[in-house]
């Protein structure tokens, strides 16, 4: 299920890449198709494989994009294309929340689990979520 309504794009920046994956990691997904983000927050991207956004679904197989600070507010659904740069690295398919209050894990489905060094992501690229 996708949010309704037009919304605005929300942009971000890459604080810090990552380049490790785990296939035992064992994380929930919340039970929200959307969630709200604040300028200035920190959150984590993380790629799967896993196309099940059931809540409560487990995701085993990970990889870990990127930490991103948030400059743009709004809202983010799943089903939102992640650009960082020019590159698309996928739709987002739910929220991990087991590390709240600190951030949001944000899972993004791809055909390959990849981190941001595979594909050789910078600190200080632009992060975006786009509606489809």
């Amino acid at each position: 299920m996708r949010g309704n309504g037009p919304k605005r794009e929300i942009t971000g920046t890459v604080v810090k890449v990552l380049g490790h994956r785990r296939d035992d990691a064992g994380m929930s997904l919340a039970p929200f198709a959307s969630r709200c983000v604040r300028a200035g927050e920190v959150h984590e991207l993380i790629t799967t494989t896993h196309d099940d956004p059931a809540p409560g679904a487990v995701v085993d197989e990970v990889g870990y994009l990127v930490f991103a600070e948030i400059g743009r507010a709004g809202v983010i659904d799943r089903g939102d294309e992640v650009w960082i740069g020019t590159k698309l690295l996928g739709r987002v398919l739910g929220f991990g929340t087991c590390h709240l209050p600190d951030h949001y894990d944000i899972v993004v489905h791809n055909a390959r689990t990849i981190t941001g060094e595979d594909v050789h992501l910078r600190p200080e690229q632009e992060l975006r979520f786009r509606s489809y």
